[in-house]
């Protein structure tokens, strides 16, 4: 029930976001949509403060380690709680690679090939959504790794989804276990969360891609 509960709250969040940062005039713009993500980010951000001040203690102790990135959800259970998900999502993420190659370009140019814009974004938006929830659910928040691994991916297969996609899957994946195992051995006696090691890792990282732009 933990991923199903964790898409739940992901596409309530994901809908305001995009009925907030959609204009009639000018359609989705990325700029908008990240702004806008941000504020209801500081905005929940300010709810689990709340929740958290307000649980018990062994509660508060589990949930400052999920906000962290700790990789609690390790068991068997928790792998068969995720794999349907997987089976079944990441197959339609490859499947709208072409669709994701067109609205890459410009959302004139995707009307023009002929895309139904605004379904297709719909379904990539509840895709993204579901695998990023199902995840989260049993990892924690570790956002460094969405942020990194795509870039990673892009550099090394170029910006063709159909490559880019599951690239980008491998190199969150090795990411990840990187971090958890330098986390796990670097401090005694519980070790750094994966999500403290990758925010490490990707700032550095994300101030080198800045500079490099400039």
């Amino acid at each position: 029930m933990i991923p199903l509960s964790a898409f739940a709250g992901a596409f309530l969040t994901a809908c305001l976001i995009y009925a907030f940062a959609y204009s009639r005039k000018s359609g989705l713009h990325p700029v908008r949509l990240v702004l806008v993500g941000i504020g209801f980010s500081m905005a929940l951000s300010g709810v689990m403060v709340v929740i958290t001040s307000s649980a018990d203690r062994n509660k508060v102790d589990f949930i400052a380690k999920w906000l962290a990135g700790n990789i609690w959800g390790t068991d068997w259970p928790f792998v068969w709680a995720l794999l349907p998900w997987l089976i079944v999502l990441f197959p339609i993420a490859l499947y709208k690679s072409r669709t994701l190659n067109l609205l890459a370009l410009n959302e004139s140019v995707a009307i023009g090939s002929g895309v139904p814009v605004t379904k297709e974004r719909g379904i990539l938006l509840i895709t993204a959504v579901a695998l990023a929830a199902s995840a989260v659910s049993v990892t924690g928040g570790i956002s460094f790794v969405g942020l990194m691994a795509p870039h990673i991916a892009k550099a090394l297969v170029g910006p063709r989804f159909q490559a880019f996609v599951p690239v980008s899957v491998l190199i969150g994946g090795w990411l990840l276990l990187l971090a958890d195992t330098i986390g796990r051995n670097v401090a005694d006696p519980s070790g750094l969360a994966a999500g403290i090691v990758i925010a490490l890792i990707g700032a550095p990282y994300f101030v080198y891609l800045l500079l490099r732009r400039l």
